[in-house]
Parts: C-alpha cells; sequence; structure tokens
C-alpha cells in the first residue's frame, strides 16, 4: 500500500503478510549466517582461551584466561613462516595469471573471426569433462621440468577452463558499438582488450580473483605430491601436515618454550592447541580477500541467469 504525504513524498505500508514474510527472512538468513560465522568464532576463541580449558572443552561461548602465547609459538615451529610466504606468493601470482590468461583466451573466443574459433572453443570445454588421468599429469609436470619448482603452483594453472566461459558470456553481453569505436580508431585487438574491454568485465574478474584466490590458497594434494624436497610447503600442507604430527609438533614447542611458559598450564601447549592455532593462522588470511571483491561478486557470479 502507498499513501501520499502532504510533502509529496510516497509512503509505503506493508501489510501483515509483508511484514510476516520479512520477520521470517530475516530470522533465516540470521540463523545461516550465524552458522557460517559461529565455526570460525569458535576457533578463535579456542586458540586465545587457556590450553587447559580448551582441553577438558570448556571454553564454548566466550574466551577465558586470555593469552596470544598460541599464535608466538606456532609461528616459531619450523618452516611455518617460508610456508607463509610460499602461500601469499602462490596466491598472488596464481590468480594473477589465471585471471589474466583466461580474461584475454576468453576474450579471443568471443570473437567470431577468429580462426577456427568454434573448434578451439569446444577443445577447452572438453577438458573440463575428460582428463588423461593422475599418472599421466604427473608425468607430464615431471617431465616439463615443473617437480619441486615453485612455478607448478602458477604455470599449469594459466588457463581455467570455466573461467574462460564466464569471461566470454560477461563479454558477448557488452554492446558490440564500443569495440567497434576503437577498431575505426585504428586499435588492434589486444589495444581493444587493454583499453576497452577490461574495464568493462571488472565484476567478472573480481569473481574470477576469488574463485581462483580460494583455489589457490586451499590446495595442498599439488604439494603432497610434486614438491618431495620440500623447499615449497604451502600452508595448507603444513596444515594438513602438522593435523596428523599434532602430539609431536605440540611436545616440540613445548621444548623451545622458556621455564616460566612451561610452569603455565594455561599457555602450555597441547594437541589440540597446535591444531587449533594452525588452523587459524591458514584459514584467516583467505577471509581478508571477500570485504576487496563483495561488491563485485553479486553481480559477476548472476552472469547468463538472464537471458534476453
Amino acid at each position: 500500500m502507498t499513501a501520499v504525504t502532504k510533502t509529496g513524498r510516497r509512503k509505503h505500508h506493508m501489510s501483515g503478510g509483508d511484514l510476516a514474510f520479512n520477520i521470517v527472512n530475516y530470522t533465516v538468513f540470521a540463523l545461516i549466517t550465524l552458522a557460517c560465522v559461529f565455526p570460525f568464532y569458535y576457533l578463535f576463541i579456542n586458540t586465545i582461551s587457556s590450553n587447559e580449558l580448551v582441553r577438558l572443552g570448556k571454553i564454548q561461548l566466550y574466551p577465558r584466561e586470555i593469552h596470544f602465547e598460541n599464535y608466538v609459538q606456532v609461528m616459531k615451529i619450523s618452516g611455518m613462516f617460508d610456508a607463509l610466504l610460499t602461500s601469499v606468493a602462490r596466491t598472488v601470482l596464481g590468480t594473477l595469471w589465471t585471471v589474466a590468461g583466461s580474461a584475454f583466451l576468453g576474450y579471443l573466443v568471443s570473437k567470431k573471426e577468429m580462426w577456427l574459433r568454434r573448434f578451439w572453443y569446444r577443445v577447452i570445454i572438453i577438458t573440463m569433462y575428460f582428463s588423461a588421468g593422475l599418472i599421466p599429469w604427473y608425468m607430464n609436470l615431471k617431465n616439463l621440468g615443473f617437480v619441486d619448482s615453485f612455478w607448478v603452483y602458477v604455470i599449469p594453472g594459466l588457463v581455467s577452463p570455466y573461467n574462460v566461459i564466464l569471461v566470454k558470456t560477461f563479454i558477448e553481453a557488452l554492446p558490440p558499438s564500443l569495440e567497434e569505436s576503437a577498431t575505426l580508431d585504428g586499435a588492434g585487438y589486444t589495444r581493444c582488450f587493454v583499453s576497452v574491454i577490461f574495464p568493462l568485465i571488472t565484476p567478472i574478474l573480481a569473481t574470477l580473483c576469488i574463485f581462483s584466490a580460494v583455489g589457490q590458497w586451499n590446495s595442498f594434494t599439488d604439494t603432497m605430491m610434486l614438491q618431495p624436497a620440500g623447499n615449497h610447503y604451502t600452508l595448507q600442507f603444513l596444515l594438513y601436515k602438522y593435523q596428523n604430527e599434532a602430539s609431536s609438533i605440540a611436545a616440540l614447542v613445548r621444548n623451545t618454550q622458556d621455564s616460566a611458559a612451561l610452569g603455565n598450564v594455561a599457555t602450555k601447549q597441547t594437541a589440540l592447541s597446535v591444531q587449533m592455532t594452525v588452523a587459524m593462522v591458514v584459514t584467516f588470511p583467505i577471509l581478508l580477500v571477500y570485504p576487496f571483491f563483495q561488491r563485485y561478486f553479486v553481480k559477476g557470479i548472476m552472469i547468463g541467469a538472464v537471458k534476453g
């Protein structure tokens, strides 16, 4: 219902049904949000609470006997800082290369004048459904010299078929006249892509950045299989490794603590405290990615939802 006030402004009145729907809608989404946020909150309060209380399962809704010794000691674990640098470098470089490669290839396959465009596009799509398998994949990367190399995290994932599809769909929805005007001024394909297309496809590129960054940060199986020398371990692989060796790692950390810390039961390292703290250290950085790209994410992910 809409009413007009004396000032000429329209004032909307919700009916009882609309009000009830909004209450139920907000309540449901608030519960879903709480269910998503609470595991991170629970993990965090357990890392800053007394390790003895955590071991006894007495930390549920709020922290007790707050301290940050767990983070200090975990960062002293051998290889943790190097793994952090490797994960950050892998995520940044891998995301930039993947987004740039997929975006430019998506632009090329959207051009009707591209030589054998349909054939190459179908070849790209087929790779989403069929692969040679794990052993040929490993042998191929080994023969190319990527084993024990940092670049195995970046170059093999230069192009993602799914990302190419998203970029191609987004570009095809843009007005062709924008690129035609640049072409008439003498711009080539590369110039058109960099100066005209690239600024216009920011929403889909932000979406690809989120997908790629999360995938790069969370991956650990490639580290397990392709880094036998251990020169380029990532945080996720160390998390996997330390989850299985938490007891021995806790004992190692206790051996490096000073006598005052060892005498304090609240800060004395346990297998559970090491597991939770390492998990928090691994999880927190990638959570910072979302606020920067959230404004573009919804628009980018809705590509293809509306036709016509």
